[in-house]
């Protein structure tokens, strides 16, 4: 069997419709997940949506509906949106199906049965929009939600706890024995800190919502949606294949996506769960920054938002794809904007790969009836400088640091470029005694590109697939394995078509 790599996006709550903030971190998760795939490891990329709390509920009824049929409605859009974006997901879990729920029960009562819940009081300033509660101190200076600048309203009530106090010496033993538990290392900074300042115990339920999994000893209670939540990167496993069980094939998680907002509830509530049903903790957890638009985070709940469908209907999905991941360094804050887009389409993917694409094959064509020549094993230097993209892109993802993974390809794309004006094959087509270097060029050009193709493949799956097609190769060739200099189809027939990424001019940039 090939290693397993199982990775996970937070699921995402359905209050309102996707916007590029879900796209980033599910286009984030679906590269990594692709990589690996060209690696042959067994790869099962888990998303879907968050459906309970009281968020909901209000939600729902705000628009006279139930809470079942707003969250239908909204899921179904964010199931769409991964289909949109190519996302390659294995499973699409919903925390209302039934298998989910009962998992979660199961997961409840073992951490009750360990001595880990009892019951208790709690009051605490709580916001609706994040489903979380907040101390005193943690509150913006106007007695607002710190991320949502909403009022908080105070919330008193008997509830279900859980032991998080109970755990706070073993997360730290954790963080000391795994420093890269949490990627980058200023995550890790910050969820160490949180635990060494102490830890409070955990409400576990809600008495007050209706609308979630009832706690299995209590019907007056359901679960705090959060800790529904967090479970279900466990429970997908027991239903995700119908008549399998993947638990002791995948678990647990070798990575796990998500924005900083949720930082503590992952590196810290999340894995002191798991601690107490005894079950195995994530091998890391990449914790990426924030999209800004105007110097502000987008967010739902401010409309401070970016559809992104319109830069796809404008510039196609590859273009997204691209940009997202190389314009925003994952682990930090971003800012997206029409001019940096454009320029990124422009500049990178319409002239220095198209371009690249559509002169090297149309010389091919051209010079040599459109026949890959046999290679005259004249450029070693070239070819170790593919070797070296490789090794690179490889190095990088293994970091999962996408961005640099994409740099790393891109010093092979510019290479190939400065190959096309120092070789100069339009002056050498001209002289019959250089054919040989001509020959040389064209050969070293084919296989540049089917290998930068390839390194590109998991950021722009379906352009690499066309130039490989326009190369002569076949489209699903693109395992790391193919990076071999002499790795494609020998004597190959190129078949150039239309441009990769056609020009656009600025003013259809969309707004």
């Amino acid at each position: 069997m090939s290693d397993p790599f199982f990775i996970t996006t937070p699921i995402y709550y359905v209050n309102a419709n996707p916007h590029v903030g879900h796209a980033y971190t599910s286009i984030m998760a679906d590269i990594l997940a692709r990589h690996h795939r060209q690696l042959g490891e067994d790869v099962f990329f888990l998303t879907g949506t968050d459906e309970h709390g009281a968020k909901i509920a209000r939600s729902a009824q705000e628009m006279g509906r139930s809470p079942r049929e707003h969250a239908d409605e909204l899921s179904a859009r964010f199931r769409e949106m991964a289909g949109v974006l190519g996302v390659s997901n294995d499973f699409f879990i919903r925390t209302t199906d039934e298998q989910h729920k009962a998992v979660v029960q199961e997961l409840i009562q073992r951490l009750h049965d360990n001595g880990d819940i009892y019951r208790g009081s709690y009051g605490g300033w709580y916001c609706t929009s994040c489903e979380a509660f907040y101390s005193e101190g943690d509150l913006a200076d106007d007695q607002t939600c710190p991320i949502h600048q909403r009022p908080v309203e105070w919330i008193e009530e008997e509830n279900w706890f859980f032991r998080l106090s109970a755990y706070q010496d073993r997360l730290l033993d954790h963080y000391a024995a795994v420093p890269e538990f949490v990627r980058p290392k200023s995550r890790m900074n910050e969820a160490r800190s949180m635990v060494e300042m102490g830890l409070d115990d955990l409400s576990m339920s809600r008495a007050q919502v209706e609308w979630g999994v009832t706690v299995p000893w209590d019907p007056a209670h359901t679960v705090y949606v959060w800790i529904d939540a967090l479970f279900n990167y466990y429970t997908a496993l027991t239903y995700a294949r119908e008549g399998e069980d993947l638990r002791d094939r995948f678990w647990p998680p070798t990575v796990q996506l998500m924005a900083k907002d949720i930082l503590k509830f992952h590196a810290v509530i999340w894995p002191a769960l798991l601690m107490s049903a005894n079950l195995a903790l994530p091998d890391r957890l990449f914790v990426h920054g924030y999209i800004l638009k105007g110097g502000e985070r987008l967010s739902k709940t401010t409309g401070n938002i970016v559809d992104p469908f319109p830069y796809i209907h404008r510039y196609g999905l590859d273009a997204l794809r691209f940009y997202l991941a190389r314009e925003i360094q994952f682990g930090q804050d971003g800012t997206f904007t029409d001019e940096g887009f454009h320029a990124r389409y422009t500049g990178e993917l319409a002239n220095d790969f198209g371009n690249l694409l559509s002169r090297s094959a149309k010389m091919v064509e051209r010079y040599r009836d459109g026949v890959v020549p046999a290679d005259p094993g004249g450029d070693a230097d070239i070819a170790a400088d593919a070797a070296t993209a490789v090794a690179a892109v490889n190095a990088s993802f293994a970091k999962d640091d996408v961005t640099g993974a994409i740099e790393a390809a891109w010093i092979l794309v510019r290479r190939l470029n400065r190959l096309v004006e120092e070789r100069e094959p339009w002056v050498l087509a001209k002289d019959e005694a250089r054919a040989s270097e001509l020959d040389q060029a064209l050969v070293s050009l084919m296989a540049g590109i089917r290998i930068a193709a390839i390194l590109l493949w998991p950021v722009i799956p379906g352009s690499c697939e066309k130039l490989l097609v326009a190369l002569g190769q076949p489209a699903d060739r693109v395992a790391m394995a193919d990076t071999a200099w002499s790795g494609g189809t020998p004597r190959a027939t190129v078949a150039p078509g239309d441009p990769l990424f056609p020009r656009i001019e600025a003013d259809e940039v969309p707004t």
